[in-house]
């Protein structure tokens, strides 16, 4: 693209690609993206943008709030019932590469930086620039989060806009779901409420989360006399 042009380095547009909620039993896994010119990431250090797992949740709100003035916030929410299609047949990092790879075609950047989550990073790399149709240079790192400015960017508008859809979710059911992560006890009990006793999982609950399959192979039989009730 831009280096074909003969554009300057200074010119190349820049695209972070990073996710939150990957782990997360409620609501959607979010992957954003942050792009800018190579010529703003000085400006970009300077906000303090870094891994959005080591700021606070007032801080992300205003480093988010400053990435608007530098360049643009892209991001895609993946709902339960669409992840739950997806580890069905083993394929979370797919549906990952799939999602990257619809940012990188929708923004088409110069390069692209993203946090992979295949162990195997180079091979990430590939498989996305394969997906997203060439023409884009991918640099694909684990850790790349913590390690580049551009794609802590996206972490911090994946996680801004995660706990956003959180927010929501937990002001439309009305009731406590903590975190959404299975480690948190408050989710737990929240997944209890809803998927003990045979009870249909909600539509913002992963269903094919072990932490949700425990509680209902864990539900109660029913005896003989409730049959007859």
């Amino acid at each position: 693209m831009g280096e074909g042009r003969g554009a300057t380095t200074s010119d190349l547009r820049v695209l972070g690609l990073d996710e939150a909620g990957r782990g997360s039993v409620l609501g959607p896994l979010v992957v954003g993206g942050f792009c800018c010119r190579a010529s703003q990431l000085p400006e970009l250090v300077a906000t303090g943008v870094r891994d959005s797992k080591l700021l606070s949740a007032a801080r992300r709100e205003e480093v988010y709030a400053r990435l608007a003035a530098l360049g643009e916030r892209h991001s895609l929410a993946l709902a339960p019932r669409t992840i739950d299609r997806y580890v069905t047949v083993g394929g979370l990092n797919r549906l990952e590469l799939e999602t990257f790879a619809r940012l990188v075609s929708e923004v088409r950047p110069d390069i692209a930086y993203v946090d992979a989550c295949d162990p195997n990073a180079e091979r990430f790399g590939r498989q996305l620039a394969d997906l997203a149709g060439g023409g884009v240079r991918i640099v694909s790192r684990h850790k790349a989060d913590r390690d580049n400015p551009v794609v802590g960017a996206a972490s911090v508008v994946a996680k801004v806009r995660r706990d956003a859809a959180l927010t929501e979710l937990r002001r439309r059911v009305a009731e406590h779901v903590g975190t959404g992560y299975p480690s948190d006890p408050a989710t737990r009990a929240c997944v209890e409420r809803h998927a003990r006793d045979g009870g249909r999982v909600p539509p913002w609950m992963r269903r094919s989360w072990e932490t949700v399959q425990r509680v209902k192979r864990a539900r109660p039989a029913r005896t003989l006399d409730q049959y007859g009730r």
